[in-house]
């Protein structure tokens, strides 16, 4: 994998955004493979696709790239993206996206990452206030990518301060993660919302620490009058799924 980018594609360009945009897009088409079935290469999708930048022709997966100039492996908590309606819609239907996330400085990658498409729900979209009268595009609102609050097991590093990561074991790591995705939007906030609690607690925890949360469970889904039975039965999903394991009865561990 060549980290560095195409300059040449860039000449006559002046707006960085454009500059940044065009090198980023060249760049992964050259360079990326297919997280989840292997292939050796992803393609540009049709132009003017909603939320959806590339697709691998293999197995239809589609990925979406948000690129930003900074050196940091840490990945901003808040993303800027376009239009609010159509990224609910997106991530909302079942053929949504999976997100890269760039990070490049002096005209070369240094930092990425995927985040598989089961952790995109609702409640991580921001709507952005709406353009003001005066503005050209009167009431346009557009939205934020809120990834500090997606869980650190669905960040999936591909290349790591300048080093990149063995494709075989992105790979199982991403297939693992992505085993996790479910065939309803209300299954996977609960998974989301579960896994998230995990994340605050140690590697051994307790299913009596787990119900400590269900104050904020219960507030996420208002409608459901058994969050104790639920908590268990996302703990038993992740369990299947591998991410943790059952050591005694009411203990847990996470699995690396």
């Amino acid at each position: 994998m060549d980290l560095s980018f195409n300059t040449a594609l860039i000449q006559g360009y002046k707006s960085a955004a454009q500059i940044a945009r065009v090198l980023t897009e060249d760049w992964l088409a050259r360079n990326m493979y297919c997280p989840i079935c292997g292939e050796n290469t992803i393609h540009r999708a049709e132009a003017n696709s909603p939320v959806k930048d590339y697709i691998c022709k293999h197995c239809k997966s589609q990925y979406e790239l948000k690129s930003k100039k900074a050196t940091s492996s840490n990945f901003n908590r808040t993303v800027n993206d376009g239009v609010y309606r159509t990224m609910i819609k997106r991530i909302t239907a079942l053929d949504n996206p999976s997100f890269f996330f760039l990070h490049y400085d002096r005209y070369e990658v240094n930092n990425l990452i995927i985040v598989p498409k089961c952790f995109f729900i609702p409640e991580i979209i921001e709507k952005r206030k709406p353009l003001p009268d005066t503005a050209r595009r009167s009431g346009w609102e557009g939205c934020n990518i809120l990834l500090g609050k997606v869980p650190e097991a669905a960040k999936i590093s591909i290349i790591r301060n300048g080093v990149v990561l063995a494709a075989d074991e992105v790979c199982k790591k991403y297939n693992q993660v992505y085993s996790l995705q479910t065939k309803s939007i209300e299954s996977r906030g609960w998974l989301f919302d579960v896994l998230q609690c995990t994340e605050k607690l140690g590697t051994t925890f307790t299913l009596e620490q787990m119900y400590s949360f269900v104050p904020h469970l219960k507030a996420r889904h208002p409608h459901n009058n058994n969050i104790e039975a639920k908590i268990r039965q996302q703990l038993q999903f992740l369990r299947d799924k591998g991410l943790i394991e059952f050591t005694t009865r009411g203990i847990y561990r996470k699995i690396k």
